[in-house]
């Protein structure tokens, strides 16, 4: 485990150069994974398992719409994919990737699969950190560790698949066996990690829940809905406010941010924007600050975990989602982005 400077913190990480994926390999080569959950993260993170050289089975409830995903994948009925109990019981490392509802739900057949000396891992600290809302309390002699992907399981796939790396962080709950730290870090390598930085099931979900109904989804389409709007007010085109609001932004400036930072991407902006961008950066600030500082606070208190436990267990849970879905997509403003989509040159086309 190394220590790097972030910002002029240091923090616990580990890379692929120090832990190695022939270390890992060595590390779990008398262990068998089982992912339990094909929704989200479980193909992303078994496919990457398995392409590995890890011995990885999945388990999934049979007659289902992502039972026959699995199959497609590659995962064979009765060799490579089992119903859920019996995964269970052949694995000795539980990778629980259900969501966080189905892992309330389904946490009574699990649990009594949980013998000594197994480990159950998740890839979201929820269930751990709300157990007394989730009912989800490990046995004592179980290792429970955490692996989470910053991004989806689409995402893990498709840069494992392009050589690279989606980074995770890692945390153990509990470590009953004494190898609780090396099997945390093998999976996390074998799934697909960049680097793995060090956290803990409570910080882990409470910057996850944030960050979720935050900058990466729901602050970013609340921003991109308010310019817009203002945009389409003033007497702007469908598609200028959307190439304005959104297309410029994921298309042409994100990449600069992601490739060397915010400064760099403003310094190959025109000075223009660069001055309007320095004067503007700190007012949006100020102005949102108090709205991420009450969704921290909802967080913290278990008020966003309770509302999401009473809201997907629902039985139309799914018919409401869609609803919620369906309206967003058919905005104007997204449906103004796909027709923009459509008119993005092919790549290497003349």
């Amino acid at each position: 485990m190394a220590k790097l400077n972030f910002g002029g913190v240091e923090e616990n990480v580990v890379t692929r150069e120090e832990f190695p994926l022939s270390k890992a390999l060595e590390v779990l080569k008398d262990e068998t994974i089982a992912v339990i959950g094909y929704g989200v993260q479980g193909p992303g993170q078994s496919m990457n398992l398995r392409d590995n050289g890890f011995n990885v089975i999945v388990g999934q409830r049979k007659d289902s719409k992502t039972w026959d995903k699995a199959i497609a994948d590659g995962w064979v009925p009765g060799e490579t994919l089992f119903e859920i109990e019996e995964a269970c019981e052949r694995a000795t490392i539980i990778q629980y990737l259900l969501s966080d509802a189905a892992q309330i739900a389904v946490w009574p057949q699990i649990k009594k699969y949980l013998t000594p000396g197994k480990a159950l891992y998740f890839s979201h600290g929820f269930g751990i950190t709300y157990k007394e809302r989730t009912g989800i309390i490990p046995p004592a002699d179980v290792d429970v560790i955490l692996v989470a992907p910053k991004g989806s399981g689409t995402s893990l796939r498709r840069l494992f698949l392009e050589g690279r790396g989606l980074n995770s962080s890692y945390a153990i709950f509990q470590d009953a066996t004494g190898r609780a730290f090396e099997r945390v870090i093998a999976l996390g390598i074998g799934v697909g990690s960049g680097y793995l930085f060090e956290t803990d099931f409570r910080r882990e979900v409470y910057s996850d829940l944030t960050g979720e109904r935050g900058t990466l989804m729901g602050a970013i389409q609340g921003i991109f809905a308010a310019q817009y709007q203002v945009l389409r007010d003033n007497g702007h085109s469908p598609s200028e406010a959307f190439n304005e609001s959104i297309e410029e932004l994921t298309q042409s400036l994100m990449p600069l941010v992601a490739e060397n930072g915010m400064d760099w991407m403003y310094a190959n902006c025109s000075t223009t924007a660069q001055r309007g961008a320095l004067d503007w950066w700190k007012p949006f600030r100020d102005a949102t600050l108090p709205v991420f500082q009450k969704l921290y606070d909802e967080v913290a208190c278990g008020n966003e975990a309770q509302r999401s436990i009473d809201t997907n267990s629902k039985p139309d849970y799914r018919a409401g989602l869609d609803a919620e879905l369906k309206d967003l997509r058919e905005s104007e403003m997204w449906q103004a982005g796909a027709t923009v989509r459509s008119l993005r040159p092919e790549r290497n086309k003349d």
